[in-house]
């Protein structure tokens, strides 16, 4: 039961099995439309920033110019490297791919969370959620599979018996491992404040009228906003999108990791890359803005309200990373690095204290005047930690060019 709490999984029967299945099936192919879609979505939008016309001739707008692309790839000749690991090669782009599908699985995208129904709707006689699986481990589930990506990206590399995807590789492994964190702090200031690693219970909590009647009850708010910007640069990072698209930089690693693949095997790192942008986009819906949670505000299609809910947050994420893409430059690989570990990490943990210290706070009626004085605490230590790192990262640096002018002068 641990692995996929649903109403109806209480009392199994053969008919539970199918409606699994059903669903199973339905989300794989909404998916896969979806990312068929953001690939055109993000030309057009790319597109009108740079006043271009993008795709407009296969189908209506263009919009059946990724089909297109698809049977194109579909159909060239598929190469593999005389010096490559041909079983590690041919497995690498499936293992990009089916761990993107299985954070999609944990995302509620709707029923009615309102007056505490939980998102459960009634199907074919059966109460059930509309999401595949609702573990009570939810969120950790999605850090495994977002770490678990990140192998099909590195062997791809190591595989291709070459050496620009290698570089490409040893790069993602340490991306992953820097952003890795800072994603995981954020997920520990919502699991604070919700108390739950259930994306359908973090969804439930945020439901309702919120502050004053009408600001939402989103923990973009409860949280401080910090975890959210935190979770979306990092995010960024672990998609490798841009201006964090190092590990395929064409300027210098001519295609990066996936320079070796072809015809369908690259196709299938093209989509990887698009389906776990709209999973991430999902994710942070789900996690910071209330996922489908919203009003009902036509009782006839009442049902409908919360995929609509959905959509839009989901639509508004995926124009942020296409508006990131268009109007971003690519950072150094060392601006990479310090803004993961010397800033998004010190920050989300200071910010995760200060979260831990509020409650503590709350619990034994301090006040206002107690949850400032923590406030200011938590702050003065994060300066303090701040001021000492970036010292000694300075004297570090100094330290070594010293040597390095001292072996010049040797030489």
């Amino acid at each position: 039961m641990i692995f996929a709490a649903d109403p109806m999984l209480f009392d199994i029967t053969f008919g539970d099995i199918l409606l699994v299945g059903l669903k199973v099936i339905v989300s794989f192919a909404l998916l896969m439309v979806a990312v068929m879609l953001m690939v055109w979505f993000e030309r057009k939008v790319v597109s009108d920033f740079q006043n271009r016309i993008g795709p407009n001739v296969a189908g209506p707008w263009g919009i059946l110019q990724t089909l297109a692309d698809g049977i194109k790839l579909f159909f060239k000749e598929d190469l593999i490297p005389d010096k490559s690991d041909r079983f590690v090669f041919q497995l690498a782009p499936y293992l990009s791919l089916v761990p993107a599908f299985l954070v999609f699985v944990i995302i509620p995208v709707g029923g009615d969370f309102n007056d505490g129904n939980g998102g459960i709707v009634r199907w074919f006689g059966r109460d059930t959620l509309l999401q595949v699986a609702d573990p009570p481990v939810g969120l950790l589930f999605f850090l495994a599979m977002s770490s678990i990506a990140v192998y099909g990206i590195m062997l791809a590399g190591w595989s291709s018996g070459s050496k620009y995807p290698l570089l490409g590789s040893v790069r993602a492994s340490a991306q992953m491992i820097s952003y890795e964190a800072a994603l995981g702090l954020s997920i520990v200031a919502v699991f604070i404040q919700s108390g739950s690693l259930s994306t359908n219970e973090i969804v439930s909590q945020q439901a309702g009228e919120g502050f004053y009647g009408f600001i939402p009850n989103w923990n973009l708010i409860i949280t401080g906003f910090v975890p959210f910007i935190v979770f979306l640069i990092a995010g960024t990072a672990e998609l490798n999108r841009p201006p964090f698209d190092l590990v395929e930089a064409e300027q210098e690693l001519v295609g990066g990791f996936h320079t070796e693949y072809s015809s369908i095997r690259f196709a299938l790192f093209f989509l990887a890359e698009f389906m776990n942008t709209v999973t991430m986009s999902a994710i942070m819906v789900t996690l910071f803005f209330g996922g489908p949670a919203g009003p009902i505000l036509w009782d006839p299609i009442g049902p409908l309200f919360p995929i609509m809910w959905f959509m839009a947050k989901l639509l508004c994420f995926l124009f942020v990373f296409v508006w990131f893409r268009a109007t971003l430059p690519r950072v150094r690989y060392d601006q990479l690095m310090d803004l993961g570990w010397k800033v998004l990490i010190p920050l989300s943990l200071g910010w995760v204290l200060f979260l831990g210290a509020r409650n503590v706070a709350n619990d034994k009626d301090w006040g206002a005047g107690g949850i400032i004085a923590v406030l200011a605490i938590t702050i003065g230590a994060f300066i303090v930690g701040g001021l000492l790192l970036t010292g000694a990262m300075a004297k570090s640096r100094s330290d070594r060019l010293a040597k390095m002018a001292e072996d010049e002068e040797r030489v």
